[in-house]
This record gives C-alpha cells, sequence and structure tokens, in this order.
C-alpha cells in the first residue's frame, strides 16, 4: 500500500513537471517536481539538505501558492504510519518528503 502512494506520488510529481515545463517560466519550478518526484520513488538512505539562502525569492513563492499544501499532505500522512510499528520508517520518509516539497529551491539530496 505504501509503495502505490509513493508511485503515484512519484507519477503525479513527473506530471505537474511536464506542465511547468511548458512555459519558459516555469521550467525551474517544473525542475524542483522532478527532483521531488525522483526522490519520493526511492526516499530510502538518503538525506536532505535544504538551504533557504541560495534562492529565497524562489521559496516564497514556492511556500506561498504550493509549498505549505503539499508538505502538509505529507506530514498527516506521516502521522497516520507512525500509528503502527512498521509504519515508523515510513512516516520518516514523509517526513523528509514534507520538508523537500516544503523549501525544492537550493535543497541538496
Amino acid at each position: 500500500m505504501v509503495y502505490i502512494c509513493w508511485l503515484l506520488s512519484f507519477f503525479v510529481w513527473i506530471f505537474i513537471g511536464l506542465l511547468w515545463c511548458i512555459t519558459i517560466i516555469g521550467i525551474p519550478f517544473g525542475v524542483q517536481c522532478f527532483k521531488i518526484g525522483s526522490f519520493s520513488l526511492f526516499p530510502f538512505g538518503k538525506t536532505i539538505k535544504t538551504d533557504f539562502n541560495k534562492h529565497p525569492i524562489a521559496n516564497i513563492i514556492w511556500i506561498i501558492f504550493f509549498g505549505w499544501e503539499i508538505a502538509l499532505g505529507y506530514i498527516i500522512v506521516g502521522v497516520i504510519f507512525f500509528i503502527t510499528i512498521i509504519g515508523i520508517p515510513f512516516a520518516k520518509q514523509n517526513f523528509k518528503l514534507a520538508s523537500l516539497s516544503f523549501m525544492p529551491f537550493g535543497s541538496n539530496i
């Protein structure tokens, strides 16, 4: 079940990234969607370092329009996974996805 959610998340991120890449202005946002999509497919064993100061304007735009809603969704799913012992590792990965989807610009995987 968990892998189906992450596979669906991967396809949604890739689709949204393709839609963003249609316009020239949206290409940086599309590239970030591809980065999040690749991370959502294989999140285990990777660390995320976010640096807000690399692209602050892009991060502010992302947070206002997209970031907080997506991060909230990943946090809610992570809290639900924390209910069972088996779901704890998956919850930790959802919290990583939440931090990446909140501020993707300037973050390193």
